[in-house]
């Protein structure tokens, strides 16, 4: 079956190998229509560059309840702006960060700026290293894990409890619900093509049923408590008093909802993909002969080898845009109303912008332009934060070892790996990986 025929959605064969499908889509050209869906795909760079930079024709609302929920409304006209705007409350999820536009979405980045300070972030790295180096050094006299559980997810998830604020005592508690919940944009949740209307409706009872065990649900009892304990009493010297009692541009303050919102969406896409890049950062680390040698003899690589892994294997695959207006966009005309699928991972691989794209580069020319933090009003909060907590633990995984290995009995001989991706259409991660450390 051709890729034009099998379905982004719900085919596991695209799942498993999600590159080679959008290559064959890409033929097609920089922009193009799924068959199975009424949605558009972009695979071209310069197209999606184009698209993320224009806040102001494209709207984040579906970001997260993606494209294939039916709109709450009648498109009409050239300009659907207006009814965005009324019936934004009925699109599941439209009030997160990442799915706010205008002036919503600059006022809620805003108070990102009380939790990302130049200060608070040497803070964080200082509190980073030592974690970093506590659990390389305990794995390490294992000689032997599972990355994805035993490093990746509890260390990404102690670094984001601490740029919030989460006391310490309240962090193995996140870590558990958010290792219980289901990966974001799983495929086993997507209709079958033509179902989506009948798919809504179900969909929309299970979240019901399901709400009280979600993770963001879960975590957002634990902020009101910090928040509403905090907003009680003066400010103090920490984290999430500053977070508590921080305003918006224009002086006012926001209302406890909307700290809870942005501190859990926070704390759910921090923890996410970062601990997705470690283990595909490790893949690359331990099969590209000389590369972890390389990086043990010269650390200051390592940035560079992280750069060139997001292009190549980045955690977001693909996010969602809603068009405002009708636009021209590589060749084609989308109308007011219509959906794009951005991927991410296909735009990272672009030969049109890439030289030799499917090859790894420690060095590559203009690396920092991927796109797997995004760009534009958009581009992601975290990302100095995810780059200098995964810079770190390679670098202390590196110092205390002398060789880091795949295991075969898990993984399979070198050129005949297997791996074990998470089924969701949305991400990029792996459900595990085993590796093997002979201490330096």
């Amino acid at each position: 079956m051709n890729a034009i025929e099998r379905d982004y959605y719900t085919d596991m064969s695209v799942l498993l190998d999600p590159y080679g499908w959008f290559e064959e889509m890409r033929a097609k050209g920089p922009v193009c229509r799924m068959a199975n869906r009424d949605l558009w795909l972009v695979t071209g760079f310069e197209a999606a560059v184009e698209i993320l930079n224009n806040a102001n024709d494209w709207s984040n609302a579906i970001s997260v309840s993606g494209p294939l929920l039916p709109l709450p409304f009648a498109v009409e006209g050239d300009d659907i702006t207006d009814l965005l705007v009324e019936h934004r409350p009925e699109i599941p999820m439209s009030d997160l960060l990442v799915a706010k536009d205008g002036a919503s979405h600059a006022q809620s980045r805003s108070l990102i700026a009380a939790l990302f300070t130049p200060s608070r972030l040497r803070e964080n790295q200082t509190y980073v290293t030592e974690l970093a180096d506590k659990m390389a050094r305990a794995v390490v006299a294992n000689r032997s894990c599972e990355l994805i559980s035993e490093i990746a997810s509890p260390f990404v998830t102690y670094v984001v409890s601490d740029i919030l604020g989460v006391p310490e005592e309240d962090r193995d508690e996140f870590r558990k619900i958010i290792d219980a919940a289901p990966p974001p944009g799983s495929m086993e949740a997507a209709p079958p093509p033509g179902k989506e209307i009948e798919w809504a409706a179900k969909s929309a009872e299970l979240q019901a049923e399901s709400s009280s065990n979600s993770p963001l649900v879960f975590m957002a009892q634990f902020f009101y408590l910090y928040i509403a304990e905090r907003r009680a009493t003066q400010r103090q010297d920490d984290v999430l008093s500053e977070f508590a009692h921080a305003s918006f541009p224009d002086g006012t303050q926001p209302d406890i909802p909307e700290l809870i919102r942005l501190a859990t969406f926070l704390f759910g896409a921090g923890q996410d993909t970062s601990a997705k890049l470690i283990g595909n950062a490790m893949r690359y680390l331990v099969d590209i002969p000389g590369m972890q040698t390389q990086l043990r003899e010269n650390p200051a690589l390592i940035p560079d080898f992280l750069e060139e892994v997001l292009r190549l294997e980045g955690s977001t695959k693909a996010v969602k845009r809603l068009a405002k207006r009708p636009m021209m966009v590589g060749g084609h005309q989308i109308a007011a109303g219509d959906k794009v699928v951005i991927a991410i991972s296909a735009a990272n691989r672009d030969p049109r912008r890439w030289e030799d794209p499917l090859e790894f580069r420690l060095k590559r020319p203009g690396i920092k332009q991927h796109l797997a933090f995004g760009r534009g009003a958009h581009t992601c909060a975290g990302a100095p934060l995810a780059r200098y907590e995964v810079r770190i633990m390679f670098e202390k995984l590196l110092e205390h070892t002398r060789n880091i290995w795949l295991v075969e009995e898990a993984h399979g001989p070198a050129g005949e790996r297997r791996w074990d991706w998470e089924a969701t259409f949305s991400m990029r991660g792996l459900n595990n990986l085993y590796v093997g450390f002979d201490p330096a």
